[in-house]
């Protein structure tokens, strides 16, 4: 009976003990300019901030966080996950008790080493019908930071 008890108690730590297979996809991670339209705001501008959620990330399956900023500082909070260069976004804006959902779809196309941009094709639901648009983002190359001027060399 003892044997029996052990054995189980050391399949049960193997089951916990595996670990998740590590993200092999594409990350995304960066900061995106975008130009958006919808129904209700007509032409806009966002910058869209994407970050890598390792943690949930595995396979070619990426989760990530990301905070869109508006023209009038307005922040939308959210997640997306992708598989491939196909993401899923659910995203939020939250002022006091007002909350507005949006949902959107993208795919991710290459620009160059390590940048992409993609077409966010969103709706966003209300009592009315609801608002449909889209935003076009692109990656912003990151700036290298400048390297610190020499220390002058004492005589």
């Amino acid at each position: 009976m003892v044997k029996v008890l052990i054995t189980a108690c050391l399949f049960g730590f193997i089951g916990i003990a595996q670990a998740k297979p590590t993200f092999t996809g594409v990350n995304f991670s960066g900061t995106y300019e975008c130009k958006g339209n919808n129904e209700q705001v007509g032409d806009y501008q966002v910058t869209a901030i994407f970050k890598l959620n390792r943690i949930s990330s595995h396979d070619k399956i990426g989760a990530y966080d990301f905070s869109t900023d508006s023209e009038n500082a307005v922040i939308y909070r959210g997640q997306a996950i992708a598989n491939g260069t196909k993401l899923a976004l659910s995203y939020k804006y939250k002022e006091g008790k007002y909350i507005e959902y949006s949902t959107g779809i993208a795919e991710m196309k290459k620009l160059g080493r390590n940048r992409w941009s993609f077409r966010n094709i969103y709706y966003e639901p209300d009592d009315n019908g609801g608002n449909y648009g889209y935003e076009d983002c692109v990656m912003q190359t990151p700036v290298a930071a400048k390297p610190l001027a020499k220390p002058l060399k004492k005589r």
